[in-house]
């Protein structure tokens, strides 16, 4: 019982913190993979959230083969939550490959900003934005379905 109330409490900021639909997400800036910084703005129209490797390799699936500009063109950003990620891994290597994709990947180091968007962590979140606010949320399981999504938003 203790355990339940002890996981209770400490998942209670988490649930305080969760965006609603019609909320107006808060500000954030995260640096991409080339330590580039992106700052959320209301032009964002999706917010595309990986919580874990296989969430962040679906989305990498799913934009196999398209063009550089491919995300920013449908207004995408796509923030990828690597704090469990060791430092040293994450530097020496896991970083490094991602400067080989053709979009950008806000990185959250810290879990500053993967964590105000609950969901499951194998799958990837998609919030849709109208100027800054949440307008629906969506998750995906597969790169296929995922992929199929971002072919229906007009660039």
């Amino acid at each position: 019982m203790k355990c339940f109330v002890v996981l209770f409490l400490s998942l209670l900021p988490l649930w305080a913190q969760a965006v609603e639909v019609g909320e107006r997400l808060a500000p954030w800036t995260l640096l991409d993979q080339f330590d580039q910084a992106y700052s959320l703005n209301d032009q964002a129209q999706i917010l595309l959230v990986a919580r874990s490797m296989d969430a962040a390799k679906r989305v990498d699936a799913a934009l196999q083969g398209q063009p550089k500009g491919y995300l920013e063109a449908r207004q995408a950003v796509f923030v990828a939550d690597i704090q469990r990620m060791p430092r040293l891994i994450a530097k020496l290597f896991a970083v490094p490959a991602m400067q080989a994709y053709s979009y950008r990947v806000m990185l959250d180091r810290d879990a500053r900003v993967a964590p105000r968007y609950p969901g499951p962590v194998d799958k990837v979140l998609w919030l849709q934005l109208d100027k800054g606010k949440l307008v629906a949320q969506r998750e995906y399981g597969s790169a296929a379905e995922l992929r199929q999504a971002l072919e229906q938003v007009a660039p």
